[in-house]
């Protein structure tokens, strides 16, 4: 039954592609859209046709046919479903409202902090200008002193309203999306909430997708196209081609490819070893799957999507509370509780300033200003810088280790394409996805890789260049285009329906 599935997310995946389908579909259909698991796809299958009355139809060759002309409305109803269903709601909303409650947190902390201190410096000029009024026995500077203050003290205010209505952060923002709008659309698009943008400041963006066994699922669906567009057969090179992964490891990945679904590996007459996915080929989606050649690159990680005048902001914006937290907090200790007049006279003005005002909070107010102006804000603040900054440093190492992974897929697809005469710069890095900082000797470490597998020959051009001559896959590709035309299309064929649920 459809609700007593182990994994929810899978279940969802697999009721979503059938959603997509116009037509029937059969297993293999669903395993290409969704790229979860042939026995995955097998076990959740008939229980989404249980819960929605999917109709089937057996085939010729023993496939069923799964369609759902009914629509996908869920047969399970009454209290215990419903309840179920309202649990299900329920975890997901609450998960999104924490994740939604963190990031409005994190922005209350920052900005809320900010106004608190601008506040108390503020509070602390005015009291300053009052107290200088009334010693002042002069009534123009008292007036030119005044206009100085209340100038100073209004341009402050000013910050503070606009950083907490994120004014200034927003339109530097919608300033970055404007300047890359296309001009013939017409919606023009807003700059995100301020929470998201301190979120992506210090922990980046959600990463994209889920893994599908060692592979991201957006190549595992390339795969599986390129091996329904090819017969069901896929070598170890191709497949190089496609996932970026060197030999030993694509070794790996190919064999776990094949446990997940249905595949084995076969010899060729010549021996070449080839990999064949026949199962993927009992498809009742006919629509053509031929592959382009195209393979998909990875992106390059991002320190965030916010624009750099906002990211500037924000670190002016904690460096800020930085200050004050470290300032309250080193005369939370140095200077401690006031109680005398001995002690006022000798504090700091800001700090005496400040354990005055605190006192209409608690009769002791040291608890106050060591932990809730000192302790906390500095902890946050380092918290907020340190965050980022470990980001930045692991990012380019992530980014060096993307970037070569691309530079694999471009240069295996170039020698697999044209074995004879290969040299580096024939390992083309057009875009930055595919450049990394030693271009030189990451094209060097592709051919080297690929002659890990088949071991080429190596000749010395005038220039005296290296030049590799892949004869061996020369002589797999001619091998494995032999293969894939002597098998029958029309073995995979699903036939006839022989049976209908509808009768």
């Amino acid at each position: 039954m459809g609700y007593h599935v182990k994994d929810r997310e899978a279940y969802r995946k697999v009721t979503d592609a059938f959603k997509q389908q116009q037509k029937g579909a059969t297993v293999a259909d669903i395993a290409a859209q969704t790229s979860l698991p042939l026995h995955t796809v097998r076990e959740l299958v008939p229980a989404v046709a249980d819960e929605y009355s999917g109709r089937f139809e057996v085939t010729e060759s023993g496939e069923i046919c799964y369609s759902f002309p009914r629509g996908f409305t869920s047969k399970y109803r009454g209290f215990r479903a419903g309840l179920r269903k309202f649990t299900e709601k329920f975890i997901k909303g609450m998960k999104i409202l924490s994740q939604w409650v963190f990031k409005v947190w994190i922005m209350v902390m920052l900005v809320g902090y900010f106004a608190i201190f601008m506040l108390i410096a503020l509070a602390a000029l005015v009291l300053s200008f009052a107290a200088s009024s009334t010693n002042s026995n002069s009534r123009s500077e008292s007036r030119g002193g005044g206009i100085g203050g209340l100038y100073f003290a209004s341009s402050i205010f000013n910050l503070i309203i606009r950083i907490w209505f994120f004014s200034e952060l927003t339109k530097s923002m919608d300033r970055s999306v404007d300047s890359r709008y296309d001009s013939r659309n017409r919606r023009q698009p807003k700059g995100q909430p301020l929470y998201k943008a301190i979120f992506s400041f210090v922990f980046g963006e959600n990463p994209q997708g889920k893994a599908a066994s060692s592979l991201s699922a957006k190549v595992t669906q390339v795969i599986i196209a390129y091996i329904q567009a090819n017969q069901g057969v896929i070598s170890l090179p191709e497949f190089m081609m496609l996932t970026g992964l060197p030999p030993e490891k694509a070794e790996a990945a190919i064999t776990t490819c094949c446990v997940e679904f249905g595949g084995s590996p076969e010899a060729s007459e010549e021996g070449t070893v080839v990999y064949r996915f026949e199962e993927l080929l009992l498809r009742a989606d006919k629509r053509d799957r031929s592959f382009g050649g195209s393979v998909p690159l990875k992106g390059l990680k991002k320190f965030s999507t916010n624009p750099k005048k906002m990211n500037i902001w924000f670190s002016i914006i904690n460096g800020v509370n930085l200050i004050f937290g470290s300032y309250f907090l080193f005369n939370a200790f140095t200077t401690g509780a006031i109680l005398t007049q001995v002690q006022f006279d000798a504090a700091s003005y800001l700090y005496k300033i400040t354990y005055l005002l605190s006192t209409s909070l608690a009769d002791n107010p040291l608890p106050i200003i060591t932990v809730g102006l000192g302790i906390i804000p500095l902890i946050f603040s380092l918290l907020f810088w340190f965050i980022p900054l470990l980001r930045y440093l692991f990012m380019h190492g992530d980014n060096e280790a993307i970037k070569l992974e691309n530079l694999r897929k471009v240069g295996y697809r170039r020698i697999w394409s044209k074995p004879q005469e290969v040299k580096n710069d024939d390992i083309q890095a057009d875009l930055p996805e595919c450049r990394p900082k030693n271009l030189s000797a990451a094209q060097d470490q592709v051919i080297k890789e690929m002659g890990s597998y088949a071991i080429p020959e190596v000749k010395v051009d005038d220039r005296g260049v290296p030049v590799y001559s892949f004869g061996e896959l020369e002589r797999e590709k001619e091998a494995l285009a032999r293969y894939r035309s002597g098998i029958n299309p029309e073995a995979s064929s699903l036939g006839e329906t022989v049976f209908d649920s509808d009768g």
